[in-house]
């Protein structure tokens, strides 16, 4: 069934590009379209076969077809880990954000109707609601196990300029208008949050430019800079955390956010260099790989090449009180944590627990799951929004921890049997 499915997805996918029926998302910069933004490879692109190069045709490889948030177990409250001891009121804001969106999904209409009626509830009240409103869930793992991996990232602050100079050499590129992202669950249901990205090279979907073919000089997409940037390496950085603050050069503030990916597939820099023996695996930090970029600039462009994904940039509105998230809404600091929407329902509360970064001290919070990765993925798996700035980017490099993970829905959701 599979072999014929993946045959079909191919035919489909050749025919509606014959017939020019598949479209890029529109390049708009300065229009916050919240609902298209979020982090990088936020629907993990097919993965490529080793073969393919630039010119082969796409083609999409074998998915699984479990149902959607089929790791979630039946949970007791009881068995959550620091819920009555923390002060979910701080988390009240970023659930409200994610309301803004859910309340137009039937499950979670009741829910949060009571939720806006709610006027800054403290602690107690909103405990008792999520404890009238909604039930527990053990987030799990493949194997059946209910610990997994806690990592953190944060919106990073660069300084650029809408003007190319010495002193400003790197761009931030927009979405070039060639890039076309095909929805795979227009083709089967069963390839629900996945995508193909590519351009169109006569009646073939071919793989989009990889990093090295973009970076090369003369470079090809010219005249598609959205603004530019200091320190390349920041720019990198800014690629894998999906959304920053750009300080540019005339004192403005300049919010800017994923707007897509070339679909090529992610390679971390950090195994590599670990790898090679440059690193070892305690120091493979985020700021361990800046510091031997620093150390290693004549070899950087290749280090940076082996990474072949490629993220986009649009400008966002002035005055967010945060990143947009997959979700569609902005996150909150400490608050808000990326999942794999295959296996939690993307906008559900969850609680944490866990530790602080290369610590054991006890972090067990309630949080909202407002966004997306394309290395968040599994059952207990969550990656934690830390903020902006360097004291943020300094615990989100660090965090690797275990942790546990309890999701609420409402008594209404309908998970599949």
């Amino acid at each position: 069934m599979k072999k014929y499915l993946i045959l079909a997805c191919v035919a489909l996918l050749t025919v509606a590009c014959a017939k020019k029926n598949v479209k890029p998302t529109p390049n708009s910069a300065q229009n916050c379209d919240c609902a298209q933004l979020a982090k990088p490879n936020d629907m993990a692109p097919i993965q490529l076969p080793d073969s393919s190069k630039t010119h082969g045709e796409i083609k999409p490889t074998t998915l699984t077809s479990a149902p959607d948030y089929a790791l979630l177990k039946p949970a007791n409250w009881s068995d959550i880990d620091g819920f009555a001891e923390d002060d979910s009121a701080l988390t009240w804001p970023a659930w409200l954000q994610s309301c803004s969106t859910l309340i137009n999904k039937p499950q979670w209409q009741t829910a949060c109707a009571t939720a806006k009626t709610l006027n800054k509830p403290n602690k107690q009240a909103v405990q008792a609601y999520f404890a009238q409103y909604f039930n527990v869930y053990s987030a799990t793992n493949q194997d059946g196990t209910d610990t997994g991996l806690i990592t953190g990232y944060y919106e990073p602050l660069l300084k650029g300029s809408r003007t190319k100079s010495s002193q400003y050499p790197h761009p931030l590129y927009k979405q070039p208008a060639d890039l076309i992202s095909v929805e795979l669950s227009e083709v089967h249901p069963e390839l629900k949050n996945k995508r193909v990205r590519g351009k169109l090279v006569g009646n073939k979907l071919v793989p989009y430019l990889s990093r090295a073919d973009i970076e090369a000089s003369p470079a090809p997409l010219t005249g598609n800079e959205l603004v530019w940037i200091n320190d390349i390496i920041d720019v990198f950085f800014l690629q894998i955390q999906g959304s920053g603050l750009v300080k540019l050069d005339d004192g403005e503030d300049m919010h800017v956010g994923y707007a897509d990916q070339n679909g090529q597939a992610y390679n971390s820099i950090g195994r590599i260099l670990i790898e090679r023996g440059e690193l070892k695996k305690d120091k493979a930090s985020m700021q361990g790989i800046k510091d031997w970029a620093r150390n290693n600039l004549g070899e950087l462009r290749d280090l940076l090449n082996s990474n072949p994904s490629y993220v986009f940039f649009r400008e966002l509105p002035a005055g967010l009180p945060g990143p947009i998230g997959a979700l569609g809404v902005p996150i909150l600091a400490e608050r808000s944590v990326a999942i794999d929407p295959k296996y939690i329902p993307l906008g559900a509360p969850l609680f944490l627990s866990t530790t602080q970064p290369n610590s054991k001290i006890p972090l067990k919070r309630l949080m909202v799951a407002q966004d997306t990765g394309g290395a968040i993925k599994g059952g207990a798996r969550a990656d934690f929004f830390w903020g902006a700035g360097n004291e943020a980017g300094k615990q989100a490099g660090a965090m690797k921890q275990t942790g546990k993970i309890w999701v609420l829905l409402p008594k209404d959701f309908q998970l599949p049997k």
